[in-house]
């Protein structure tokens, strides 16, 4: 590949994202004029059509959204990759304002601060715990923690835990109570404890997933919460069946407080991922970050 052919690249993407010749340019600093040729330049060398131009809209084409789904994590990974080396050289100092949900604060994040403390003493950490989905540019943060399937496509994600697994689980005493559910379809015949998703407001289902083809079951009960702490709590005290993270309650299990079913509907999925835009520029302290929270099995 030649070095204009990767400078075209960027300018195609910048369009396509921007769904404007105007903002494109713009946020290359170029003229319109200029990256209009550009991309004629391009699509002439490449033999096909990226952009479908109208007076009013610009969008990829078919060939062209294929080229930038293939050109986002790429490019997202040479910019992360050049960036860490230029880190290498600089001290981390400065802040860092980090957003997550409750539990990887306490399990993940946490744990790994006191060595990451003791490397880099210049740097300073926020941490912005909460159940609910911070927009972490509106909210400016420099990154955030959520599960890998949460993660938009135009973010950087790390991995920073194995891959997660749900559960559904009760107390013994209720179990003995009520039959164990068999399947999700079960569900309906139990008294199961909601989750009101502080973001949307809405009610949360319950994802399963058996041979590869996912089922997401509504379910009822006769308590709703909107924290994580206090739907452990709840699960604890007997109110009912409870949908949880088996990291979220491993003691209880292996203590057996809790007694788990439909295991076999609970398949892995991918765990928490720290994420950043792609387009910010990371500072030393994030990178320094990222490093120490990368999980590596």
């Amino acid at each position: 590949m030649r070095r204009q052919d990767l400078s075209d690249l960027l300018a195609f993407q910048a369009v396509a994202e921007e769904q404007s010749f105007t903002r494109g340019a713009k946020r290359l600093g170029l003229s319109q004029a200029t990256l209009s040729q550009t991309i004629s330049k391009l699509e002439q060398r490449l033999g096909f059509r990226l952009l479908a131009r109208t007076t009013r809209s610009v969008r990829a084409t078919e060939a062209g959204q294929r080229l930038l789904d293939t050109l986002r994590p790429a490019l997202a990974e040479l910019e992360a990759e050049i960036e860490a080396l230029a880190g290498l050289s600089d001290t981390p100092s400065g802040t860092i304002r980090l957003t997550t949900i409750r539990f990887p604060a306490k399990s993940l994040v946490l744990p790994a601060l006191e060595a990451f403390r003791m490397a880099y003493p210049r740097v300073k950490v926020e941490i912005f715990a909460d159940d609910a989905f911070a927009d972490i540019v509106a909210g400016g943060f420099d990154a955030g923690i959520r599960f890998g399937h949460q993660v938009e496509q135009d973010m950087v994600a790390v991995p920073i835990g194995p891959d997660a697994r749900a559960a559904v689980v009760a107390t013994p005493d209720y179990f003995a109570r009520y039959r164990v559910p068999k399947d999700p379809w079960d569900l309906a015949r139990h008294d199961c404890i909601n989750f009101r998703m502080a973001s949307a407001g809405n009610i949360a289902r319950w994802h399963f997933s058996q041979g590869g083809r996912p089922l997401d079951v509504t379910v009822d009960g006769t308590l709703v919460v909107n924290d994580g702490d206090t739907l452990e709590a709840a699960a604890l005290a007997g109110y009912g069946l409870a949908y949880v993270f088996e990291d979220q309650v491993a003691d209880h299990l292996s203590s057996g407080r809790l007694v788990r079913c439909l295991e076999d509907w609970c398949p892995p999925s991918p765990g928490y991922h720290l994420y950043y835009p792609s387009r910010r520029q990371r500072t030393p302290a994030l990178v320094a970050l990222v490093d120490m929270l990368r999980y590596r099995p």
